[in-house]
């Protein structure tokens, strides 16, 4: 297959909705949309971190229905395009529908990395309503090479005009990047995409030795704005990649005067590797698992770290967030034995 241009996913206001515990509002997503669009950003990602339907007592409530948010950010693009993720068992074929109606030209479909077959409906769904549709392999560190290609493959049976390893955990080292790209590039016929987490601050690497192996689909987050220690920083990319001669024709100081006075102000705190993210990445943990595992650590009178590090040895999925009050009032009731 040709190699095409790399093209980047802005996922401030889909990742970066789990940094913000789901509160993003209509003039935020307005604001953030209207500078990306500006700078030439490619497509822009929006809704609920966990994807159309997540907003629920599970994973989060939002504040404004993520659909009044897609609604928004179509209205502010004039050269972007908005993409939504759609995870099958939380987002449905009607919110699919409604986000296609609403403007929405892309989604991400996001299984687990052993549970593409998950995709088949949707994917089809999307590619007959004219959108462009893209597998996600989650939690890709966890199966073997060859477990994802078999799983890319169904991705790209069922319609998928990419396929990208997401690096959920931000556990993935840069040989082990390298060796997923280049099998899947060796085995589609399609684009080949990566989702990178920093939380072993590898994010950038990551990404540069996915687009070195061949990956054409990029994510990043302006200012690191993801769940756990954010994505792959995306001016710090594009300033990376310039320096490479690379050119995606995304303006780079209009990318650095947004991070910095549009984005940088909606973040709690500050997104940096921390003891809690910087866990997620040891223990290979769904980086939306932080913020959960920290009310439940509060809660319990806990460590949050022993929480991940025990969801880690059970080896969860996204989707299993329900598993980490479980795990907290399990390990509550051990701690208060040895007492």
């Amino acid at each position: 297959m040709t190699k095409k241009p790399i093209q980047i996913t802005e996922v401030c206001l889909r990742d970066g909705s789990h940094t913000v515990a789901h509160q993003f509002t209509v003039e935020q997503v307005r604001n953030v949309t209207r500078a990306l669009d500006d700078a030439g950003m490619h497509y822009i990602e929006v809704s609920h971190g966990d994807g159309l339907g997540g907003s629920t007592v599970q994973y989060g409530k939002s504040l404004v229905n993520e659909m009044e948010l897609i609604e928004a950010a179509v209205d502010e693009c004039t050269n972007s395009k908005v993409a939504v993720l759609l995870i099958p068992g939380i987002g449905t074929m009607s919110e699919l529908k409604q986000a296609h109606k609403l403007g929405a030209k892309l989604v991400r479909v996001a299984t687990h990395s052993t549970e593409a077959d998950v995709s088949a409906q949707h994917i089809s769904q999307a590619r007959e309503l004219g959108m462009e549709a893209l597998g996600f392999l989650m939690m890709a560190h966890s199966v073997p090479v060859d477990k994802l290609v078999e799983q890319a493959k169904l991705m790209e049976s069922y319609g998928a005009q990419a396929v990208y390893v997401t690096d959920s955990a931000g556990a993935l080292l840069p040989h082990q990047v390298s060796e997923r790209i280049k099998a899947l590039r060796g085995s589609l016929d399609i684009e080949v995409g990566f989702h990178a987490h920093n939380n072993l601050s590898l994010a950038v690497a990551n990404t540069l030795a996915a687009i070195e192996e061949g990956a054409t689909r990029i994510d990043g987050a302006v200012r690191c704005l993801g769940a756990g220690a954010g994505n792959t920083q995306t001016e710090v990319l594009l300033a990376v990649m310039d320096r490479m001669g690379m050119d995606v024709g995304i303006d780079l100081y209009k990318m650095m005067d947004l991070a910095e006075d549009i984005v940088g102000p909606l973040i709690p705190g500050t997104q940096e590797i921390k003891k809690g993210s910087l866990a997620l990445g040891y223990a290979g943990v769904y980086s939306s698992f932080l913020l959960h595992s920290e009310r439940a650590a509060a809660r319990f009178g806990l460590d949050p770290r022993d929480i991940l590090m025990e969801l880690g040895k059970m080896k969860v999925v996204g989707g299993q967030e329900d598993m980490i009050l479980d795990v907290a009032a399990e390990l509550a009731k051990k701690e208060k034995v040895r007492v």
